[in-house]
Parts: C-alpha cells; structure tokens; sequence
C-alpha cells in the first residue's frame, strides 16, 4: 500500500476561487467549438437573443472565451464550503479485488444532500437569479439530480422554482419528485398538458415516456410566458461545465499534493457536465502540450451520442425551440426506450465535449444497462458507497482499464468521477438484482428516425 491516504481532502483554504473556463483556451489554440446559431435567421447568437430565456450574467459566461479563469463571488464560495472540497479516494479495495497494478482513483461528488455533483452549478445559477431580482426559475431533469439540487439551491436562496420531469424517470423514482417539493419546487411530468409544446408532442405520441429534450421545451415556454421568471439548465452549455470546473480544480490540487499523475480520466456522459468539469483543467494542459493523458467519455448503450450520434447543428429541445448547437446528436426527436432506467438519456452532447472528441483529445465508450449495474455492484460491494447509475457507466470503463492493465502488468494511474449516489434509484437497482433490467441499443432504423428531425441549414 502506497503513502496515499484513502481519502485526500484539500484544506478549506485551497478551495478553488475560480472556475476554470476551457473555451478560452480552446479559443487560443484555434479548437473553439462552432458558435451558437440563431434559429430563425441561422446568425450568430448574441447576449440579445439569449436574453429573454438566460440570466444576464450566465449569458456573459456562456460568450466568454477570452478569460481563462472567472471569479466565483464570495457569498457562493460560501455556500460551497457546506460541501466542498469533496473527497479523491484511492480504491485500494477494489484494486486488491481485482488484482491490478494500476491505481484507481475517484472524484466522490456524492457528499451532499442532492446526492451529485449538480449542485455546483445549480447554487451558481440560482445565486445570479437572484442577484438579478429574478422570483421564478424554471428547468427539466431527467434521473432527477439536477432538479433535486436546484431545488436546493431555489429554497436556500429564496425563488421558486418549477421543474419539469422526463414522465418515465417520475414514474420510477418517486422519491426524487417528494424530495424537489420537500424543497419548494413544482414537479410536473413531462410531456405534460400544461404548455403547448407539451400538448403537441402528446398529440404526436401519446404514451411516450418524455425525455430530456421534451423536458427543457416545455421549461422554455414557461420561462418565456411567465413574467419575472428566467430558463435554467443542468448540462450540456459551457457556463455549466465552467462551473463544474471546480470538481477538476480541486482533484488536480490533490494529484499536486500527493504527487499523483494520471494516465487515464473517465467520466459518465450524458449532456457533459460532469466529465467537462472534471476533465477541464488536466484537458487544457494536454491541449498545450503539458501532458499526454487519455480521456474517456462513457455512455450508454440506449443513447449512444458520441458513439453512434453524427457531428451536426440540432436544436437542444424536441420542440425545436432553442438556438442550434453543434454536437454530436441523435437528433432532437430521439426517444429513449421507456425502459432506460441508467439516466444519461440526452439525444446531444457538450459542444466542448463534442468539439474535443470530434478533434481526437477524448475516446468514448458504451454500455448497456446490466453492464454498468454489474460494475456498479461490484464496486459497491468493495468500496462501500452505492453509486449513481448515471456514475456507473464509468465504473465499468475504469474497471476495463484496470484489468486491461492486470494483463499486460502495466501500472498506470486510474481517475473517474463518482458523479453521485444510487440511494433514489432503488428501483432501478431492483430491477437488475431481480433480473428485470432489459438491455436494448437502437437500431440502425430508429437511430435514422432521430436523425430525420436534424434541421437542413443551407
């Protein structure tokens, strides 16, 4: 056993006090992902355009790409101080259990009440809503983290908040919805007959299960109608994996500390903004030569992005709303199966994260759902902690690199991000202990159904 302790903790005092922007640095080295695009007149978007859906001052970070590092204001580097900084643990069981030279570490971002790394972002957003007088915030999630952290965030800071969820994940995690009203929020099942978008897309499909893309066009709308009430999201934009940064700050001031130098970092993917933030400063070295690590993007199998989505512009929503992002997608209409019970169930992915994969700086991998659950198991039965499903896509990619490293002796160092805990996806869990968990990749066929809903720019 080497002289690392089980758990590194950074004293209060190196606590980062800004975000790590890597659209600035991607700006200098010539990689800067494609701009946004307005939807009616395909023009670049400007602060103007965003306006009437974002806060002001989230707008200014989404367009910043000039300042690599952004102050975060003292009022929210106290609220972080309620949790941050979180643990890097080295996995000494797991790697005695599977006999692997390799070091295996994790970035535990579980410790706090909404059970992820989401509230990093979700206590910045609702801090500049509220600088800015905002009383209403409305958003989606899908597994239910983002809006259990937000949820957090609103009653601490005093707004409301009106969440819309992906109906199928209300259905299987009702806990999740009790705990968003336990905190003020509004809960309501999407699609729903409460917006225009969501009737329509019922008219369209009545017995879909919803998912992420019908979810934020139906937050939209209510941002937009609602006066005094501003569109907040959980991923997928730069502004929130800038603010995940911190989750990457503070694992590499531990690896400074113990001298730890990574070969691998893994982290699940689903809109992005945990492996973004992760991945973010270690990333940016590579891209200025200061490193040659690997980065792995793991997803799943039932919506698979990056590894079978195309490189394109699409709308963020399914009802063809927001500006035109360019990203690895699987088009706004892709659905989800209705048994996809493992989260990360987002038809695009990070403009960042795309840009960077499409270039050749990060892999990606996918799992079907009894994979990742079996990794999940194994590591709850070694390390103790139950993980988040979403998490457990890249547990199964780090336990493949370990034993990759058991066969060929190889003794590299191993970081993945433990995004959040499973104590709300019991059911999920249930399923795969009782041999109901269904495994299932699109088909060519239905994957071309996503992609006819790509719009045509000329």
């Amino acid at each position: 056993m080497s002289g690392v302790p089980y758990k590194i903790y950074l004293p209060e005092s190196a606590a980062p006090r800004c975000w790590h922007n890597l659209r600035a640095v991607m700006a200098k080295m010539g990689c800067l992902p494609e701009p946004m695009l307005h939807p009616g007149t395909l023009k670049l978007c400007t602060k103007e355009d965003l306006a009437p859906v974002f806060c002001d001052k989230l707008i200014d970070q989404e367009l910043n790409t000039t300042d690599e590092y952004i102050d975060i204001p003292e009022e929210l580097v106290s609220f972080y101080r309620m949790y941050r900084p979180s643990p890097l643990v080295r996995a000494y069981c797991l790697e005695q259990r599977l006999g692997t030279p390799a070091a295996i570490y994790y970035k535990f971002e579980g410790n706090n009440t909404s059970g992820s790394h989401k509230l990093n972002s979700a206590a910045a957003q609702a801090f500049y809503a509220k600088e800015q007088g905002l009383a209403h915030l409305s958003t989606e999630t899908g597994a239910g983290q983002w809006g259990t952290a937000l949820s957090m965030a609103c009653a601490y800071y005093g707004i409301d908040l009106e969440v819309f969820m992906v109906k199928i994940s209300a259905e299987q995690k009702p806990y999740r919805k009790m705990v968003m009203e336990t905190y003020g929020a509004k809960v309501t099942p999407s699609p729903s007959d409460t917006t225009e978008s969501g009737r329509g897309i019922l008219a369209k499909n009545p017995d879909t299960g919803g998912s992420l893309g019908c979810a934020i066009s139906e937050a939209i709308e209510t941002a937009v109608k609602k006066p005094g009430c501003k569109y907040v999201l959980g991923s997928v934009l730069d502004h929130v994996l800038m603010h995940q940064s911190v989750i990457g700050l503070e694992t590499k001031a531990a690896c400074d500390m113990y001298g730890i130098k990574p070969d691998i970092i893994i982290g699940c993917a689903g809109g992005g903004s945990n492996l973004g933030g992760l991945m973010s400063p270690f990333i940016a070295d590579k891209l200025t030569g200061k490193n040659n690590m690997r980065f792995i993007a793991a997803e799943p199998a039932s919506c698979p992005t990056l590894t079978r989505g195309k490189y394109a512009y699409d709308f963020g929503d399914t009802g063809r709303t927001t500006p035109l992002v360019k990203m690895y997608t699987l088009g706004c209409g892709f659905m989800p199966a209705p048994g996809h019970a493992g989260g990360l169930r987002y038809h695009g992915m990070s403009p960042v994260l795309s840009k960077l994969y499409h270039d050749g700086h990060i892999e990606a991998r996918s799992y079907v759902q009894n994979e990742a659950f079996e990794a999940a198991v194994q590591f709850a039965r070694c390390e103790g902690t139950l993980p988040a499903p979403e998490s457990s896509h890249a547990i199964k990619c780090a336990l493949d690199e370990a034993l990759k490293c058991k066969e060929t002796g190889e003794k590299k160092t191993i970081v993945f991000g433990l995004s959040g805990t499973g104590f709300f996806d019991m059911a999920a869990y249930g399923s795969y202990t009782g041999g109901g968990l269904t495994d299932y990749a699109p088909t060519d066929e239905d994957l071309q159904a996503g992609f006819d809903s790509l719009p045509v720019i000329k």
